[in-house]
Order: C-alpha cells, then structure tokens, then sequence
C-alpha cells in the first residue's frame, strides 16, 4: 500500500543547533533524513512508521571536508560524490572512494550521505567496512554537547546503534597515517553497483622484510553488523605469508564471521567467498613487497 504524503510533517531547519534541538524538545518523536535515499524506499512502500521528519540536506555544518595535518573531518551531510571528488580522500583513503563508486547509481550517489550510511547500520553497506580499518571516530551532537566516539563500538547489533534518541552524526573523523598502504576492496554481488552486496571487504596492510605489519580487514554482509576480523588480523600480524598462514587464516575467518540465507545469496556462499577474498588481499599483501 503507497503511503499517504497527508500522514507525514517534514520541518528543514536552517542551522544545525535549530535541528538538535527539535531533537531535544520532543526525543524521539522526529526522525532526521539527510539525502533520503533510504527514508524514500520505506515511504513508497508505505513501510515508514515515523510520522515527523527533519530534513538535514544541505545544512552546511554539515556538509564540509575538512583537512589537517593529522586527520581528515567529513561533514555527515556529504554526499558519496563529494567523497569521490575529494583529492585527498582519493589519495590517501582509497578504500572509501571505491566503496563511495559501489553505491547505487550517480542519482543515489548524489543524494546519499555517509551519515546517513552510517545511522541506517546496514550490515551490507558498502562504505562501512572501509571506515572501520582507518579507524574512523565519530563525534556525536546534541543539545546537551559534543562527544567522540570509535566507530569501531558504535554498531550494537542489528540496525542498532550507540546513538541516543536527541543525537545525530556530526563528522566522521580518519586519521592520516595509512598513505602508501596497500589495500583491498572488493564487492561481490549481482552488480558492480546499484546492488546490495553479498560480501563487501576493505583491507589495508605492510609488509617488511617479509613480515605482515598491521594488517586491517572489514567486511560486510557476513554478521548482524559491520565487522573488523580483529582474531584474523592477530593470526596474519608478525608472520610470514606462505600456504600454512592462508590456512590458518581460512578457519579464523570463518570463526569470526556470523553469514546468513536471505533473499540475496546463502551463509556458505558468503563463507566460500569471503575466505577467497581473504586469500587474496595475502596475495596481494606478499607481491607488494616484491614490487616496492
């Protein structure tokens, strides 16, 4: 059944402080939408419950990259184009902007934000495991105050989150010590793009002198939440790859990993693929010492 435009308020805000504390005065009670990419699904289906939303597109607190010497602040409000556009983004967080390109088409990438990426707690979205290998940190605001969080503990389960009913996403903060890292990304699904994925991993690391250092791996679609293999990070750091690492990498994967059957694919194709894609960022790993 189509929803009813008559059932539904939405308010804009002129400024950020405006927007929280609306959120403020009634908790709750009114649900923020920045590009709506997702919101639009659930209303055209008339599956979208709330009733009061407040538009956040567009508010300029926002929507801005900000750029230091130690760390690179993305407004919530940008869009996946602004992050694909962005010089230094692509430079030094690849994993990002290719995940950025792995989100619907250009319409959806030009309304899409990663804040809204970000509350929405998809498992299978595309941008978050690229977040949790650089270690991203989100800081948080209400009216009561600013606080900063790891996104690495801000997923609690499924489509929840360490959100509180008055906050939203203000930046989503990344550290610029991984540049010249190699990494990984790959998608699999039934398209390059406009499809949820099966499996989705990001994958950064160094080798030297024939030793892995710091390896990072996130993936997606195989648990109720975006996940860091930090176990299969720990069996990989400090060793030498050769074919009894990617085996014993193999089983701590799928240890770590919780896949499922739905609509899209099964718990063991994930768990194939996934281990596949593992071995590959080894692969990858051991040739770019070679190469340097």
């Amino acid at each position: 059944m189509r929803a009813n435009p008559a059932d539904y308020e939405m308010v804009a805000p002129e400024s950020l402080q405006a927007a929280v504390l609306l959120l403020a005065e009634q908790p709750g009670i009114w649900l923020p939408i920045a590009g709506g990419t997702d919101v639009m699904v659930q209303y055209a289906a008339g599956k979208l419950p709330a009733r009061k939303l407040v538009s956040l597109w567009n508010l300029p607190e926002l929507r801005h990259i900000e750029v230091t010497e130690k760390e690179v602040a993305i407004g919530a409000g940008c869009t996946y184009t602004d992050l694909r556009q962005h010089e230094v983004l692509k430079r030094e967080f690849p994993l990002l902007t290719i995940a950025a390109g792995w989100t619907g088409g250009i319409a959806n990438q030009n309304r899409g934000t990663l804040g809204g990426n970000i509350v929405n707690a998809s498992p299978a979205a595309d941008s978050l495991p690229a977040l949790l290998v650089h270690e991203a940190e989100l800081i948080l605001i209400s009216a009561r105050g600013e606080r900063r969080v790891p996104y690495v503990s801000f997923h609690t389960g499924y489509k929840r989150t360490r959100l509180e009913v008055d906050e939203l996403v203000k930046t989503i903060c990344l550290a610029r010590r991984f540049g010249g890292y190699p990494f990984h990304a790959r998608k699999v699904g039934a398209r390059s793009a406009q499809a949820i994925s099966k499996v989705c991993i990001a994958a950064l690391g160094r080798v030297r002198h024939g030793i892995v250092e710091d390896a990072r791996i996130a993936v997606g679609s195989v648990a109720p939440v975006p996940l860091r293999l930090s176990n299969t990070e720990g069996v990989i750091n400090g060793q030498h790859i050769d074919a009894d690492l990617v085996l014993r990498v193999g089983k701590t994967v799928m240890e770590e990993i919780q896949p499922i059957d739905d609509i899209r694919s099964t718990a063991r194709y994930r768990s194939v693929v996934l281990k596949k894609l593992v071995r590959e960022f080894l692969e990858q790993l051991a040739a770019s010492e070679k190469s340097a």
